[in-house]
């Protein structure tokens, strides 16, 4: 079928174009991630819902057909899905990834997935992985037997969906973000109950979390946080939006230090995530990025646990083999 229908309810004129309902943005999903998708009118539909303002049925029906198109989860699920799909050249280290792992070692499964671009080296996401013996996964039932083993891992967009990573990859021919980005954050590939998600823009706090409570989720905290990922800068008292047990939720982060600095400030020194949780380095803004993040991901799930004592009991990173191999 054409996705011409479709361009047209966006673009008939004014006065008589509208917006998808959320069975016709699934459906017009379902066929922009067949092979034979015209490219120019999938640009046409992402470039309208941009100037006009995707709504949370919209965001909820894409979603919905992207999942539908995804391989099936089978074994382990998460308890918390933490998509990264931050892009820009304004990031530091991903600081986050030590929050996830407190998370992950206090008994809550964590599944890390995505796809960042435009970035500068320090900021690379995947770099860190494997120091931080976060596995990266080629499959996600290769991801599943990771979450059974290390309770953590990390599923490339590319490697869940190269339909979906096709789309979001079509930022570089036309120039803009589109609505992909968002859609991808509501993803939760594999059916996790809670959900963190970060923001570069705040009014996508309240879309997302209008989305994931028509998506059936139960737990979400949206936050807006360092380059659009869920971290938290700690001298800040943040509005954070998202879902309670299904309900509508709002909230603020709390402050942790009094300081101005930048996410982007803490360190760009290549081992600097793994000196941290090692010890062999002290710096008390890193410590609390991690610190206050983990905090939120934590009561996003109602675990009755705060990450400072869980980074006191943190266990040491195991020893990196010379050469590690993605898990298939």
């Amino acid at each position: 079928m054409s996705l011409a229908p479709y361009v047209r309810i966006l673009a008939r004129g004014q006065g008589r174009a509208r917006g998808f309902t959320r069975a016709e943005a699934r459906a017009a999903m379902t066929l922009m991630l067949e092979a034979e998708a015209d490219s120019a009118a999938i640009g046409a539909i992402l470039m309208l819902l941009r100037m006009k303002g995707e709504t949370a049925g919209e965001i909820a029906g894409f979603a919905e057909a992207a999942r539908q198109a995804l391989p099936a989860w089978s074994g382990p699920r998460p308890a918390l899905d933490w998509p990264s799909y931050a892009a820009g050249r304004t990031r530091g280290l991903p600081w986050f990834l030590l929050s996830a792992r407190l998370v992950a070692e206090a008994g809550y499964p964590v599944l890390l997935h995505g796809w960042n671009s435009h970035q500068r080296d320090a900021a690379s996401l995947r770099a860190a992985l494997g120091p931080l013996s976060i596995p990266v996964a080629d499959t996600p039932s290769a991801a599943s037997r990771a979450l059974g083993e290390k309770r953590i891992a990390y599923l490339p967009l590319e490697k869940l969906s190269p339909p979906l990573m096709a789309l979001l990859g079509l930022r570089d021919l036309l120039g803009l973000r589109s609505c992909i980005n968002t859609v991808l954050r509501m993803l939760n590939p594999a059916g996790a109950r809670a959900a963190v998600q970060g923001v570069f823009h705040p009014p996508y706090r309240t879309l997302q979390a209008d989305a994931a409570g028509l998506l059936g989720l139960a737990d979400l905290t949206v936050l807006k946080g360092g380059g659009g990922e869920f971290e938290h800068h700690p001298a800040k008292d943040i509005e954070v939006f998202g879902l309670r047990a299904g309900a509508p939720w709002q909230g603020r982060t709390g402050q942790r230090l009094d300081a101005h600095r930048r996410l982007a400030d803490a360190s760009d020194a290549p081992n600097a995530l793994v000196d941290l949780w090692s010890g062999r380095r002290r710096d008390p803004f890193a410590e609390a990025i991690v610190l206050s993040t983990a905090d939120l991901a934590l009561e996003t799930l109602g675990a009755p646990v705060e990450a400072r004592s869980l980074w006191q009991q943190r266990r040491p990173l195991p020893a990196q083999p010379s050469e590690e191999g993605a898990m298939s």
